[in-house]
């Protein structure tokens, strides 16, 4: 179920050898920072953005399946989650967490399904 998640889309215009770095990241409804680091590993493709003044001082963990878009021309990054589902990841600590399987395996999770709240079953009630 999530090892999709680790691969770009190919409808994402991901061309491989392109350095990503420095390009800003946009989600659903608004910008996040930009890339700091990336990575283009074949089933452990990521991004790592520096979230500068919207989250202070942290950084977030972006699986490659998230991306919907290159635009190399405006050295954006656009990708199909909101803001706050971004926010509401695992928090993300370079360090302890670029080798970390169990880690890696929380955010594909949060990514597949939308966070704790989205997802095919989330919220709701039975009639």
């Amino acid at each position: 179920m999530t090892e999709n998640v680790w691969t770009y889309p190919s409808t994402s215009g991901h061309l491989a050898g392109t350095d990503l770095t420095g390009y800003k990241v946009e989600a659903t409804d608004g910008g996040i920072g930009k890339v700091d680091k990336h990575s283009e590993e074949v089933d452990d493709a990521y991004l790592v953005v520096d979230t500068g003044v919207w989250i202070f001082g942290k950084e977030v963990l972006l699986p490659a399946g998230t991306v919907t878009r290159i635009d190399p021309a405006e050295k954006t990054i656009h990708v199909s989650r909101t803001k706050e589902q971004i926010k509401d990841a695992p928090e993300f600590h370079r360090d302890k967490h670029l080798g970390d399987t169990q880690y890696r395996e929380e955010i594909a999770v949060h990514y597949s399904t939308g966070g704790p709240f989205g997802g095919p079953h989330g919220g709701g009630h039975r009639a």
